[in-house]
């Protein structure tokens, strides 16, 4: 259902459930954003607006005799009803198989105390213990569900909200810090020593290979050189 405010509706829906003797097994309240700008007011200071919905997922139990009058708490904090939906299962025949798995495991440990001890009895025996205990859990399971009803409720606001936060003005302090020319000339100053400082230990490292391309390259000059003498 849609209702004015979430959060107020979630503490009502919260006090009404304990009230009645029950309890909250999940609440889940979220404020989905759907768009948030920022605007600058000043060199310093600027306003972020965020445009928001709140909706909120909520599983209570309740007494089940007390379900009519928690139902109709919850209706009055309602706007607009999009869905209800009650659903009743019948666990006659879950009581019943229940009594009748109790006392099979009775007769059963009555049968295992006759038996000579040894073993496989006490295997037995503590099997069908642990059976006893599943037995016992599942009657509990049944005896809650016919003691509470399980509400699950979905509310959300049916329109946007509008959260105006002051922060600080980001992009004025970037343009602040952005450039600053004396320490950029001094920073480009080092970095140009260490550059040349790399091109001559590269130059060094390399000084086999300008010392074949010298030969080379004097070799190549030579036989020109002897060339034009022949012409001559």
């Amino acid at each position: 259902m849609e209702v004015k405010d979430v959060y107020e509706a979630t503490i009502s829906i919260e006090k009404s459930v304990q009230d009645l003797g029950g309890f909250v097994t999940h609440s889940n309240l979220l404020s989905n954003v759907i768009s948030e700008n920022t605007y600058n007011t000043s060199s310093e200071e600027a306003m972020l607006v965020k445009k928001y919905q709140t909706e909120n997922t909520m599983q209570v139990r309740v007494p089940t005799a007390k379900l009519g009058e928690f139902l109709t708490l919850i209706n009055d904090k309602k706007l607009f009803l999009n869905s209800r939906s009650i659903n009743a299962e019948d666990i006659t025949s879950s009581i019943k198989y229940a009594e009748l798995e109790g006392k099979r495991i009775k007769k059963t440990g009555e049968n295992i105390s006759q038996l000579k001890v040894n073993k496989d009895k006490v295997k037995m025996d503590n099997d069908n213990m642990s059976e006893e205990n599943l037995q016992q859990l599942a009657n509990l399971d049944v005896t809650d569900n016919l003691k509470y009803s399980t509400i699950d409720i979905y509310i959300r606001e049916p329109k946007l909200r509008i959260a105006e936060l002051p922060v600080t003005n980001t992009k004025n302090i970037d343009n602040k810090y952005k450039f600053n020319f004396i320490y950029d000339v001094k920073n480009a100053f080092v970095e140009g020593f260490y550059l040349i400082q790399k091109i001559v230990v590269g130059l060094i490292t390399i000084w086999p290979v300008l010392l074949i391309a010298g030969i080379i390259v004097y070799l190549l000059r030579k036989k020109k050189h002897f060339k034009k003498s022949e012409q001559v």
